[in-house]
């Protein structure tokens, strides 16, 4: 495959070492069926335009601006130039702040991942000594790095022969889970009631592989699109029935068990860690 233009390229910085790195999105949505809006009559497609809530004219690109809502209808206008004196500088540097253990952070604040990869023969070994570093003590850097006119936290980890970069959530970007949470009961399960699902879950055991995750919905999409380009009739599906509500939960967790114990435990096998798998390549069609 060949490599895709970089997202970001700058430096990486621990304290006086410095090496050149470039970022790369490590995941993408290209190969998702996408649909474009068209025209029924005549099958062409369309395109949007702003328009003016009030008075319902379309809007030219230069009479285009930003502005914020301070109360119902009411904005305030905020230039281009007012904008810049309040960004971020981007100074092209991944500064390192702290390393701390991985499972400190919560999961609740990953958001996007990208490869970090050396961008000149120069700082390959400054590169590998910070990976191998991070891969010996077990830590995650801590990181700041600015693009998109933003600022972002990045968690850094030693990921096969390279680097990976998550970029974080701000604090205030995360929900309390308390007010979802707190209307749910917290009635006395018996204990082996707690037991024959535990052993369910024994049954069920298993090692992650994304690969044995297939996007079904996607695999129905393509032969949708397929069927009806090639002029055959749509039939509608009917609607699956709901499950019935289980009466006896105890009665329900035993012939689960009986279920899963006909086709006996999986076998367990020894997987590649996910960090030194390569991924599938997967072709359109």
């Amino acid at each position: 495959m060949a490599v895709r233009r970089a997202y970001w390229k700058g430096y990486l910085k621990l304290s006086l070492v410095t090496c050149p790195v470039a970022l790369y999105p490590a995941s993408s949505q290209a190969d998702k069926t996408h649909f474009h809006q068209i025209n029924r009559k005549t099958g062409n497609r369309l395109r949007q335009q702003m328009v003016d809530e009030q008075t319902g004219k379309v809007v030219q690109s230069e009479d285009k601006g930003r502005g914020y809502e301070l109360a119902d209808g009411k904005y305030v206008q905020i230039e281009p130039e007012e904008l810049e004196a309040v960004e971020v500088q981007s100074t092209h540097t991944i500064d390192i702040d702290k390393f701390v253990p991985q499972e400190e952070i919560d999961k609740r604040f990953y958001e996007r991942p990208y490869y970090v990869v050396p961008n000149d023969e120069t700082g390959e070994e400054a590169f590998a000594v910070i990976r191998d570093a991070m891969k010996d003590k077990g830590r995650v850097a801590l990181a700041r790095i600015v693009f998109a006119n933003r600022e972002h936290i990045v968690a850094i980890e030693a990921w096969g022969k390279g680097m990976l970069a998550t970029t974080l959530r701000y604090d205030y970007e995360v929900r309390d889970e308390k007010p979802f949470f707190k209307d749910i009961a917290s009635p006395r399960v018996p204990k082996d009631m707690v037991q024959l699902a535990g052993d369910i879950l024994d049954r069920k055991a298993g090692h992650f592989d994304a690969r044995e995750f297939k996007d079904e919905y996607e695999r129905a999409l393509r032969k949708l699109v397929k069927r009806k380009a090639s002029g055959k009739t749509i039939e509608p599906v009917e609607p699956a029935q709901r499950p019935s509500n289980v009466v006896n939960l105890m009665d329900a967790l035993r012939q689960s068990l009986g279920k899963d114990g006909k086709r006996g435990a999986p076998k367990t096998t020894r997987r590649t860690p996910a960090s030194r798998r390569k991924p599938r390549s997967r072709k359109a069609g």
